[in-house]
């Protein structure tokens, strides 16, 4: 009989290792080896036995297409491209306490008025689940529970004829298999238990829903393969402190990637905002210097965003650069090109940057509405009542065009919004869109005539005429070779 030996996996990235040690050598995670029996005999060959050959098949060919499980929670479906599809898995992580149970629970409720749907808790007894679903107002679902943790037995209870068509896994982190030494939650576990699972659920049709925790650094936990052996991986993010939660598409092979789905947390459970870009401009009423309206793009969504910036006198050798929701590095890149392309030299002053609302925007089109809304505190004056600003900023000063102007603008239009502030469009591509006045600039200088003051007139003069307590602190900051006076 062949001896049980003991081995050393990272619970990070899966890494194997003979003997502990502190911090992994793949990844570089500390105290993260932990020991897993497995059995050292020899692994058995293939032996005489003939396998079956494959069947090979051309590419072309008829593929009736199965129809989508619609949930009923549209922005649920939106994020996953219209629908669940039959035979797919899907991981939903999402930091403790986000509401990843509660979005789960009503999708479940939600679809099983139309087909059959399980729910298996790890974590929660049956009656803690009826509770819950109670407070939500979803007693009356005809959904089945089942509080357990063994793989085999849910593979046994799945793999039927006339099993259901959606199964909701929470979470894939209390599963275990019973042939394994190590305990639910260590990496051989976790991808063990879900490499089952999605084989029973390809097999049977029948589309399954995993939820996962994620660790500290905001990853979703257990090796990162298991995030390759799914089809769909959602993040549903959200702070404490604001009542909303953005469900985000980071893979998904039946839909677009970067789509978000909007929820709103209330006393009954997650609400679905149709239009997010009112509820993220809901608290603006009168102009205000230092803010600026942002027109992005959220997978195939346009959202409008309110973008926050303050420049205050620093006290500290070390001026503080503070930014909330956006690139640290791309706001040093602005602020670089603000002092060598325009001249203006804010290098020693407090700097303080917030995406409205909690929302995080990673797309480059923010580039000008962040300058704009630097160039709006460093003047105290507001931007003119009505105005969307988007477009890429180069090194060399130059304004970029980007992608889906049309879809942006029209959003904004719908809004009540009445200005647009844009990169020049490329030639044959001048659509204009009813309602919007456009003012297209080349140049980040050209912002100046935003705020009514000439770009001929010089930066440091602007912001002497209109701010001159700025000037007065930045001119007491040591003027670099690259400046322009």
């Amino acid at each position: 009989m062949a001896r049980a030996k003991t081995q050393f996996v990272c619970q990070e990235c899966g890494a194997i290792s003979p003997r502990w040690a502190g911090r992994c050598e793949s990844c570089g995670g500390w105290n993260g080896m932990l020991e897993e029996t497995f059995n050292s005999g020899p692994p058995k060959g293939l032996g005489s036995a003939k396998g079956h050959r494959v069947a090979f098949v051309g590419l072309k060919g008829e593929t009736p297409e199965a129809p989508r499980h619609v949930t009923g929670v549209g922005e649920f479906d939106r994020v996953c491209g219209g629908g669940l599809v039959p035979g797919t898995a899907v991981l939903v992580g999402g930091d403790p306490g986000v509401g990843k149970s509660t979005l789960m629970l009503q999708v479940a409720a939600s679809l099983s008025v139309t087909a059959s749907t399980a729910y298996i808790s790890g974590e929660e007894a049956v009656e803690q689940i009826r509770l819950r679903a109670r407070r939500l107002g979803l007693g009356e679902a005809p959904m089945t529970l089942a509080a357990a943790t063994s793989i085999r037995d849910i593979v046994a209870s799945l793999d039927t004829p006339d099993g259901p068509a959606a199964v909701v896994i929470d979470s894939i982190q209390t599963m275990f298999l019973d042939n394994l030494e190590s305990a639910p939650g260590t990496v051989t576990q976790v991808r063990t238990s879900a490499q089952e699972l999605i084989r029973v659920a390809k097999r049977r049709g029948f589309a399954v829903l995993l939820v996962g925790h994620v660790t500290k650094e905001g990853l979703i936990a257990g090796p990162r393969v298991l995030e390759h052996m799914v089809d769909t991986v959602l993040h549903f993010e959200g702070e404490r402190g604001h009542q909303f939660r953005l469900l985000r598409a980071v893979k998904n092979r039946f839909g677009a990637t970067d789509e978000i789905g909007v929820f709103e947390m209330s006393d009954s459970g997650l609400a679905e905002v149709a239009n997010p870009s009112v509820l993220f401009l809901a608290d603006r009423e009168n102009p205000v210097s230092g803010a600026c309206v942002f027109a992005g793009m959220e997978g195939t969504r346009p959202v409008l965003v309110e973008i926050q910036s303050l420049i205050a006198p620093s006290v500290l050798a070390t001026p503080r650069r503070a930014v909330v929701g956006w690139d640290s590095g791309r706001l040093a890149m602005i602020l670089a090109v603000l002092q060598a392309r325009c001249g203006l030299r804010i290098g020693g002053s407090d700097i303080y940057l917030n995406i409205a609302g909690g929302l995080r925007i990673s797309e480059p089109a923010a580039d000008l509405s962040v300058a704009a809304a630097l160039l709006s505190s460093l003047s105290d004056r507001p931007m003119p009542e009505g105005t969307v600003v988007f477009g890429e900023v180069g090194l060399s000063g130059e304004v970029r065009p980007v992608s889906h102007t049309e879809n942006r603008l029209k959003e904004a239009a719908k809004l009540g919004f009445t200005r647009a502030v844009t990169p020049k469009r490329r030639r044959g591509r001048g659509e204009t869109t009813p309602g919007i006045t456009i003012q297209e600039i080349s140049h980040l200088s050209d912002l100046l005539t935003v705020f009514g003051i000439d770009a001929g007139t010089g930066a440091e003069a602007w912001v002497a005429q209109a701010h001159p307590v700025a000037l007065e602190k930045n001119q007491s900051q040591p003027r670099n070779r690259g400046d322009h006076a």
